[in-house]
């Protein structure tokens, strides 16, 4: 039984009752949707001003909010071409630096004939050169950015995706306001 006023507590159809369920939260529907007998009601909705008597039909991981979840997990996992290009140039520079490193050492080793001289000015070169920062700050900035646009409902299915909606030239809405 859910009252006026209270969350739906499961995703579930609805039995018996009739109301206006608020599901902005869930969907982005801007305006409460009107349920009655036989409808599916999303578990975290606030229902209106009737009572209604639902059926729970999906729990765990079958639920509405757990495959908004998992979706939002899935695009922290995916990797666009952004990602791929910073991975591909990580790479790159980690071959420079350490093919720099190891000539800087066998250079000065022949110079100087001091082993530890050589070593400490190898270390520098690699230290000075190694793209650590590149490889370890595009993915962060990545997850921060998906949980940030999750946060505020935008829930980003691929990044690939999202990385090509730079060239949109046109933005259809429906009636309600809902962009999908």
């Amino acid at each position: 039984m859910v009252r006026s006023g209270e969350k739906v507590p499961a995703d579930g159809r609805i039995l018996e009752g009739e109301s206006h369920v608020d599901e902005s939260l869930l969907t982005g529907e801007s305006q409460p949707v009107s349920r009655r007998d036989g409808d599916l009601v999303i578990g975290g909705s606030l229902n209106g001003e009737g009572a209604l008597t639902v059926v729970v039909e999906k729990t765990g991981r079958d639920s509405f909010i757990s495959q908004v979840v998992e979706l939002v997990e899935e695009a922290q996992e995916s990797k666009s071409h952004t990602q791929d290009l910073a991975d591909r140039a990580a790479l790159m520079l980690t071959i420079v630096a350490l093919t720099g490193g190891a000539l800087t050492l066998l250079v000065w080793f022949l110079v100087r004939h001091d082993f530890s001289f050589a070593l400490e000015r190898s270390v520098t070169v690699m230290v000075t050169t190694c793209p650590h920062a590149l490889g370890l700050a595009v993915p962060l900035v990545v997850a921060v950015f998906t949980g940030l646009s999750a946060s505020k409902g935008l829930l980003i299915r691929s990044r690939e995706a999202f990385e090509s909606a730079r060239n949109i030239q046109a933005v259809i809405f429906d009636k309600t306001g809902t962009l999908t």
